[in-house]
C-alpha cells in the first residue's frame, strides 16, 4: 500500500487539530487583546507591545493556515487496520539491525507526526522509503548523506485494533 496525499495516523490528526484549536481559541484571542490594548496607548511606532503583538499574530495566522492545509490534505490511515501485517506498511513498528548487530526500533508515521528521538519516522524519510514493503529477514540498503547503510528487518508489529 502506498498512501497518497498526506498519510497520517488518527493520533497524528488529533494532535494537529488540537494544536489548531489551541492557536485559534487561546493564543490568537490573547494576542488580539494585547494588540488592542497597546493600540489604545497612543504612538504605535515605538510601542513594543503593539509591534510584538502584530508580529506574533502574523506568525499564528501563518501556522493556522499551514495546519489547515495539512489537515485538509490528510488521509487518515489506522495502522491497526492494516491487512498485510507481514510487510512493512504505513504505521508499522519495525525492529532493524545493521551489520554490527546494532538494533533500532522505528515506527513509520505521517510526516507531520515524525519525531526521530522517539523513533517515529516520517513516511517520506529515506529510511522509511527503503523499508516499505519489506518482510522479516529482508535486507534493505538506506542511502544517507553519510553513505549507504544496510539494515536487516528483524521484526514487524502493528497496533492491535479495538474492532
Amino acid at each position: 500500500m502506498k498512501p497518497d496525499g498526506n498519510p497520517i495516523t488518527p493520533a497524528g490528526l488529533a494532535a494537529l487539530r488540537a494544536r489548531y484549536d489551541h492557536l485559534l481559541g487561546t493564543e490568537r484571542p490573547a494576542i488580539v487583546e494585547i494588540v488592542s490594548w497597546a493600540a489604545g496607548n497612543g504612538d504605535r511606532s515605538e510601542n513594543g507591545d503593539y509591534l510584538y503583538g502584530r508580529k506574533r499574530m502574523r506568525e499564528i495566522d501563518r501556522e493556522l493556515n499551514h495546519l489547515a492545509r495539512r489537515m485538509k490534505a490528510a488521509r487518515v490511515i489506522d495502522p491497526a487496520r492494516q491487512e498485510d501485517r507481514a510487510r512493512v506498511l504505513f504505521g508499522a513498528t519495525v525492529e532493524i539491525a545493521d551489520e554490527d548487530d546494532n538494533h533500532r526500533t522505528l515506527t513509520l508515521v505521517g510526516d507531520d507526526e515524525q519525531d526521530a528521538t522517539a523513533g517515529l519516522i516520517g513516511w517520506s524519510a529515506p529510511i522509511a522509503r527503503a523499508l516499505r514493503g519489506a518482510r522479516i529477514g529482508d535486507l534493505r540498503v538506506v542511502r544517507l548523506p553519510g553513505g549507504e547503510k544496510e539494515w536487516e528487518i528483524m521484526a514487524i508489529a502493528y497496533p492491535v485494533g479495538a474492532s
